[in-house]
């Protein structure tokens, strides 16, 4: 039963790379730019490093968006090493390249780790793009690369769901 679980998960990700194959990188700049964050209000720890925002936030960097209630970015030598973001249904987006199809999710918890370019989705999260979709517990999305992977690896008891709508007829 393992085994053909661990196929499944493999085909589903290989039929993803095809389907996505020619959208896989994301804009250049957007690791380059800063990350602007807007909020109702904000407070910084200078002990601890944190800094916390809550109110309708909104953080962009480059193409990316992230809305939430509540964000709390960790600094390490002054600079962001974690962003954790959280709210009723925390949400982004992100334009993969020029011309292509948003990357869009949502999940309770979202974290994001912008030396690494990780965007990692937990507690009911989904991930779409065009006419597919993922949905895990658990969901990591690499931002310059637009590679998503689902699912935990260490749980056999979470599933993963995946969508794909045939393309419309023109």
């Amino acid at each position: 039963m393992k085994k053909n679980k661990k196929c499944l998960v493999l085909c589903i990700y290989s039929l993803f790379l095809l389907l996505y194959g020619s959208q896989l990188f994301a804009l250049e700049s957007d690791a380059e730019q800063p990350i602007v964050i807007d909020s109702d209000t904000a407070t910084y720890d200078d002990a601890t490093q944190l800094s916390t925002y809550t109110g309708n936030v909104i953080s962009v960097q480059g193409s990316i968006r992230v809305n939430s209630d509540k964000l709390v970015v960790h600094f390490k030598d002054g600079e962001a090493e974690k962003l954790v973001f959280t709210g009723k249904m925390a949400k982004f987006k992100q334009t993969p390249s020029e011309g292509a199809e948003d990357i869009t999710g949502e999940a309770f918890t979202g974290e994001f780790y912008p030396k690494r370019n990780l965007l990692v989705l937990i507690n009911n999260a989904t991930v779409w793009q065009g006419s597919g979709a993922y949905s895990s517990d658990y969901i990591e999305y690499d931002i310059k690369t637009s590679l998503v992977k689902a699912g935990e690896k260490a749980s056999d008891s979470k599933r993963v769901h995946v969508i794909i709508k045939p393309k419309a007829k023109q």
